[in-house]
């Protein structure tokens, strides 16, 4: 074990994403390499955790210090991801153009637009899909227009289930001829039973501009960003290294808004997820937590138990079951206000979904029960568990 706790693997895959400069990272791997590694659990690590790249770019400044032969290895990911990364900056020009000529406004999300901004090169972010963010409204156009280049559903709905999936979903996943789950369309940052109403109209109202694989294209606002990843994040338990790479960046930037952040995040009742987001990442990665985030995101004497339980799930590699007791239970601590997690354990409990549609097929006229079959699910799952 290291002098942090962690093993060699995990410390030096800590060191290559670091918040910190090439000499610091250099002088923090430089000790670490002198240990006896674990290759291919390095490797592992970084691939389960979307952070080849990086770990490709800090071992490549390291001269000597990493044998021929593991460097052809990280050459060779460092050059598949790219060829990845390629492929879906193409398709992505390729589905923007279509859907802008004509006239749906869509907003790339995540993948090769956030390596831009945040990295200032594609390649340095690990990606597996397309993320477009999108009006709801647009959906049943867009669905037609990207089945003209090759895309089609993952799922199919009848027309009610869809009309009520757009009020309690949050995306659609579409199959390509590279791949399943290639593209996927957001019109809301995460399902509707969180508790988190998002304005999404206003992050198309607030998105920037800038190049995408040399292509012009509006994004969400740093600002939104700071928000939307860290609700993903959340979402997922902090479960990949990447995700806090992306805050670790997104942090250091002067351009964050953080009076305008601290307002939004007491509105939506997420302030104790940004405080969590944020010590995650300064603890892990060295990330330097700004003043003004501290002064704007009230204190939260609940903060560092949960930063440490996150954490211990991320390093301990284990995969949380999203619909276990132990999970709803966390998603209700991460809210501070009793207001949202009431109306998170009410949306939970009373707000079905597919897995219902699939599981009990009533007739249209007895679509308004299924929350009674939501609910029934949900407790047996939870009696199970």
């Amino acid at each position: 074990m290291t002098d942090g706790g962690f093993d060699t693997e995990w410390s030096i895959l800590l060191a290559a994403c670091s918040a910190t400069l090439p000499e610091q990272k250099r002088s923090r791997l430089l000790p670490l390499l002198q240990e006896p590694v674990h290759w291919e659990k390095l490797f592992a690590l970084a691939d389960h955790h979307r952070a080849q790249p990086l770990l490709g770019q800090a071992l490549s400044r390291l001269d000597d210090g990493v044998p021929r032969d593991v460097m052809q290895v990280i050459g060779q990911s460092c050059q598949a991801n790219l060829r990845k990364t390629l492929l879906l900056s193409g398709e992505l020009i390729r589905i923007v153009d279509h859907l802008a000529a004509l006239g749906i406004e869509v907003m790339p999300y995540k993948g090769p637009a956030l390596a831009e901004l945040l990295y200032g090169d594609i390649a340095l972010r690990q990606s597996g899909d397309i993320d477009l963010l999108i009006h709801a409204r647009d959906l049943a156009r867009i669905r037609d227009a990207v089945r003209e280049l090759g895309y089609t559903p993952h799922e199919h709905f009848f027309a009610w289930e869809e009309r009520a999936y757009l009020k309690s979903g949050y995306e659609c996943a579409f199959d390509g001829v590279a791949g399943p789950n290639l593209l996927e369309l957001q019109w809301a940052i995460l399902p509707r039973f969180y508790a988190v109403d998002f304005d999404m109209d206003g992050v198309f109202q607030r998105a920037l501009t800038l190049p995408v694989a040399g292509r012009p294209m509006r994004t969400p606002s740093q600002s939104d960003l700071f928000l939307m990843l860290s609700l993903h994040a959340a979402k997922h338990v902090w479960g990949r290294l990447v995700w806090l790479c992306d805050i670790a960046q997104l942090m250091s930037l002067p351009s964050l808004d953080w009076d305008w952040i601290g307002s939004q995040a007491q509105n939506l009742g997420i302030v104790r997820i940004l405080r969590v987001t944020m010590l995650t990442a300064s603890q892990l990665l060295g990330a330097a937590i700004p003043a003004a985030a501290e002064q704007a995101l009230p204190a939260d004497p609940a903060t560092p138990e949960l930063a440490k339980q996150t954490q211990a799930h991320i390093v301990g590699e284990s995969a949380f079951n999203v619909e276990s007791l132990a999970y709803f239970r966390l998603m209700m601590r991460l809210r501070e206000r009793h207001t949202e997690r009431l109306r998170f354990m009410m949306r939970l409990v009373f707000t079905p979904g597919p897995s219902e549609w699939a599981a009990v097929r009533l007739p249209t006229p007895l679509a308004p029960l299924y929350p009674l079959v939501r609910l029934s699910r949900l407790a047996a799952k939870l009696v199970k568990g």
